[in-house]
């Protein structure tokens, strides 16, 4: 744990307000106007660099139920993403550098960092709005050779992905236990998530027999994976609560990853769902379309703009509860035999409060962007 540094030593956080014309409409109706935070080394208003210096930008991509000014927060017994920083750049682990932390929470929990019809345009919101945004107000290295994102989780997802699709806007990414191995990631997790949603079927089960519908267009609904009404009842019914439990937060998540990964306009919520919802089997045609945004499936396919990047950093605890520590090893292993250089490190931790690991991945970006 490191100590406490005063203030002046931190840095400057600056909180603008952005109006965004790409989320204005989104499907679940979130805020198209948002606060967007900015970290400015105290390197920023120094007259010895002068007045025209400029600065490499980092991207912070937090992970599922987060928002970038969460990053900033005060913490206990650790340090904020801001005075972390602020200490890697005072004892010379890298350099003075931007940090912007967008916000793209979202109704369901958060999202992934891409587009979809059922969410937003989270990918375009980014690209084509945050980044002209933070380059006009700031003093920043305005090119993709000095701009990188890094995330953990869902953000590491996100970090990767942007760097296999969008590297003309991202020269190096670091990807913190990033979700990868959809089979084996988010598979093993949908029994819960049915378990959670069968409490709001309607009608309610009645002990006795059980009958076997065929045919009918409830049945087939199900078998394509549509919702019969139970998963709209559960949102609505999350919506309006002030505590959420551990399996509602993990059944909202699954519901989150089927609009991000499996998007269809003509469905009653806008996405489908790849496990029926009464039998739990596996709907083939709809798992394949989560498999499509696999990143170990990915690598092939974008493994000319994965060599375009300056830096590709990933690690994972070998505890992880969510066994991700498997699916990045895949993707690791993916990487190599397509011989695209990246750094890949395991520790000896799970997938919680694992911050301290920018501690390794902040000066990678650097040293991949610095002027």
């Amino acid at each position: 744990m490191a100590r406490k540094r005063p203030l002046r030593e931190a840095g400057t956080v600056v909180v603008l307000e952005h109006r965004s014309t790409v989320l204005a409409g989104n499907p679940l109706g979130d805020p198209h106007v948002r606060k967007i935070a900015v970290w400015l080394p105290r390197e920023y208003d120094r007259r010895d660099g002068g007045p025209g210096q400029r600065f490499p930008v980092l991207y912070d991509l937090v992970g599922f139920t987060g928002s970038g000014l969460s990053h900033l927060n005060w913490k206990p017994f650790s340090e904020n993403l801001a005075e972390r920083a602020a200490r890697l750049i005072r004892d010379g682990r890298m350099g003075p550098a931007i940090l912007v932390f967008p916000d793209c929470f979202t109704s369901l929990g958060g999202n992934q960092y891409v587009n979809s019809t059922a969410i937003g345009r989270y990918a375009d919101y980014l690209l084509d709005e945050i980044i002209p945004f933070v380059d006009r107000e700031f003093r920043t290295l305005a090119s993709r050779e000095h701009r990188g994102c890094f995330g953990k989780s869902s953000g590491g997802y996100g970090a990767i992905i942007h760097g296999m699709k969008y590297t003309q806007h991202w020269g190096a990414i670091a990807n913190h236990s990033g979700d990868a191995a959809f089979d084996f990631v988010y598979r093993c997790d949908w029994p819960n998530t049915l378990n959670e949603l069968a409490k709001y079927r309607r009608p309610t089960r009645k002990a006795g027999p059980v009958a076997r519908p065929r045919g009918t267009v409830a049945e087939r609904g199900l078998s394509q994976g549509l919702d019969d009404g139970r998963v709209r009842r559960f949102l609505d019914s999350i919506w309006k609560k002030s505590k959420v439990s551990g399996a509602e937060v993990h059944a909202i998540m699954n519901l989150c990853m089927a609009a991000t990964y499996d998007a269809d306009p003509q469905a009653p919520l806008g996405f489908r769902l790849p496990f029926h919802l009464e039998t739990g089997e596996l709907i083939e045609a709809r798992w394949q379309r989560w498999l499509e945004h696999d990143p170990v499936r990915l690598v092939g396919r974008y493994a000319r703009n994965l060599r375009r990047l300056k830096g590709i950093y990933i690690d994972c605890g070998w505890r992880d509860q969510y066994h991700i520590h498997y699916g990045t090893r895949q993707l690791s292993r993916r990487l190599a035999a397509a011989r695209i250089p990246h750094r890949y490190e395991e520790f000896d931790d799970d997938h919680s409060d694992v911050d301290y690991r920018m501690d390794v991945s902040l000066p990678f970006l650097y040293r991949a962007l610095q002027p």
